[in-house]
């Protein structure tokens, strides 16, 4: 199987550390900053797989995603993705 099928390790650190930073992200976002395709598939890896609480808001008559962390989450408590274990842990947020 092609891995074009999958996130490349550059979109999910950057959706990693974009969440972290405490930003709103969402697919144009993406596509603009690091011409990724995957946002979606990232966000739900991320929530289902590693159990971040990320908050998807649905914006205009189109509903564009836009995906953020949700307030006062504990940063030292995220599990990170192989591609993303150079953010650590940090503060929390």
């Amino acid at each position: 199987m092609s891995n074009n099928c999958y996130s490349n390790n550059t979109q999910v650190y950057w959706t990693c550390k974009a969440l972290l930073d405490g930003r709103t992200i969402s697919h144009q976002t993406e596509i603009r900053e690091v011409r990724g395709w995957r946002l979606g598939a990232i966000i739900h890896r991320l929530k289902s797989e590693y159990g971040w609480p990320i908050v998807s808001e649905y914006r205009g008559p189109e509903n564009v995603a836009y995906y953020s962390m949700k307030a006062g989450f504990y940063r030292p408590d995220l599990r990170l993705p192989r591609s993303a274990q150079s953010l650590g842990n940090g503060e929390a947020t």
